[in-house]
């Protein structure tokens, strides 16, 4: 499935899901840039639906720390 130029895999949000979670999420406003939100939330949501632990997501997703 392509969207928007780019491959979604399995276990990661949709377009629409996107787009109902992302006015949930606080405004990065000052401090160390943040990862994209939608990568580590993809991360987050990789490892639920994985049941693996948090040290084997993927680093696509970023350090297992951050997510």
């Amino acid at each position: 499935m392509v969207d928007y130029g780019r491959v979604i895999r399995r276990h990661e949000l949709s377009d629409a899901e996107w787009e109902f979670v992302r006015p949930l999420l606080p405004e990065s406003l000052r401090g160390r840039r943040r990862l994209d939100d939608r990568t580590v939330l993809n991360g987050i949501v990789w490892k639920f639906r994985t049941g693996v632990a948090w040290r084997d997501v993927p680093e696509r997703y970023g350090p297992w720390a951050t997510l």
